[in-house]
């Protein structure tokens, strides 16, 4: 039996004895890996230090590195992270009443774990915690495959995990890292439909678009952040400034990041030379319509069809649009339905916006780097969906979990 067969075949069989968990057994395990997180945060940075080592002799982007560095600070946040999860309310088992028939059946849901979750992702280290205490939460097994960039850090995290696990009588397979990033092991990671339920990609386009074209298993996709703000018309500008600094220069390398800005003709004039020197403090690159350009020193002028970069860096683009439709025809061209954000001071446009706006996050006068699991309230989160399955936009552990039908009958027969 290959490894890949393997590992899945026993994910699969952990995931089953995970299912008997009370969400008690389910809890004191995940405060306990929490703790562990802390008291072995020396053994795990030494190990980011490896990977970081490497990242830097690769010649990786800074947002790469940004993404793959661990810090006291992060280590510290990916255990509060999943004592959150600890807090929040056990999904697995709850019901909903549907309705009773005519013919006296009384028909119910129950929410129940999706089996088997397989996460492929890049320079995420973090993920390896999140992802594995949201599917233990959430009753699922889950394999990891993390990128070569990552991998002695994540490996040091499932370590930490599964000495956990092994404490409390739970098989450690229910948590697996991939300890090989060979892509040949990918492509027949993503074969193992008779064991995985559902895969999640998350990093770069090229990734998500090579595991949509080669996956058997059903794919959630985790796409780019392009994300933009909005100023309308009737904008405060100091609220539209704070926003757009915080979105765009806060965590640069993030998928929440502002990537495009879009101003309302009307108040172009104002607002942009305040943008212009705000984002000149923080040297911020400008690439910028005809129209936009004017207001910037060695602005990059860009044509009509060249939108849609994720920068994830200093960086983004500028555009003056006519009104608020053009607003949303831009954001429907080249938007990557993750976040988008309008800063107005007019309520029923701020609704319009949201009800009009194709995104999983969609915000009025607040930061997009509030779309995240954690900010919404959800815990760590797995990925934020941008794919319209079950599932769009942050995912917590409900998102993590599906509906069975239960019907309860006294001997009824169809005739």
């Amino acid at each position: 039996m290959s490894l890949i067969k393997e590992l899945s075949k026993g994910a699969a069989k952990a995931a089953k004895k995970l299912a008997l968990l009370s969400t008690a057994q389910k809890n004191r395990v995940l405060s306990a890996m929490a703790q562990g997180l802390r008291e072995q945060q020396a053994t795990i940075l030494e190990a980011n230090k490896l990977d970081l080592d490497a990242a830097h002799n690769a010649g990786l982007s800074p947002a790469m590195i940004d993404r793959l560095t661990l810090t006291p600070d992060r280590i510290e946040a990916m255990a509060q992270g999943i004592e959150t999860i600890v807090s929040l309310p056990d999904p697995v088992g709850a019901t909903r009443e549907l309705c009773t028939r005519p013919n006296g059946i009384h028909i119910r849901k129950m929410r129940v774990p999706l089996g088997v979750v397989c996460m492929i992702y890049e320079a995420r280290p973090n993920v390896t915690a999140d992802a594995g205490a949201l599917c233990f939460k959430s009753g699922n097994g889950v394999i990891l495959r993390g990128g070569k960039e990552a991998l002695q850090s994540s490996l040091a995290i499932a370590s930490v995990l599964h000495q956990v696990l092994e404490t409390h009588g739970v098989p450690k397979d229910v948590i697996t890292v991939v300890p090989d990033p060979d892509r040949a092991l990918m492509m027949e990671l993503m074969q193992q439909k008779d064991y995985i339920d559902l895969i999640i990609p998350r990093g770069g386009e090229g990734l998500i678009n090579f595991v949509t074209e080669n996956s058997t298993v059903p794919v959630i996709q985790h796409f780019k952040g392009v994300c933009h703000l909005y100023v309308d018309k009737e904008a405060d500008l100091d609220v539209a400034l704070s926003l757009l600094l915080n979105g765009k220069t806060q965590r640069t390398g993030v998928c929440n990041a502002l990537e495009g800005l879009l101003v309302h003709g009307e108040i172009a004039a104002a607002f942009l030379p305040l943008v212009a020197q705000a984002l000149a403090d923080k040297q911020v690159k400008i690439n910028a319509c005809q129209r936009s350009s004017s207001y910037f020193e060695n602005a990059t002028i860009l044509a009509d069809d060249e939108f849609g970069e994720e920068y994830l860096s200093l960086e983004i683009a500028v555009r003056i649009v006519d009104d608020f439709d053009a607003a949303l025809d831009h954001i429907d061209a080249f938007g990557s339905h993750h976040t988008e954000v309008i800063c107005t001071t007019n309520a029923q446009t701020g609704a319009l916006f949201q009800r009009s706006v194709d995104a999983s996050v969609v915000m009025v006068n607040a930061s997009s780097r509030f779309s995240d699991g954690g900010e919404l309230g959800l815990g760590a989160e797995i990925g934020i969906a941008t794919s319209k399955l079950h599932a769009y936009g942050p995912m917590g552990l409900e998102s993590l979990t599906t509906e069975k039908y239960l019907v309860d009958g006294e001997g009824q027969v169809r005739s």
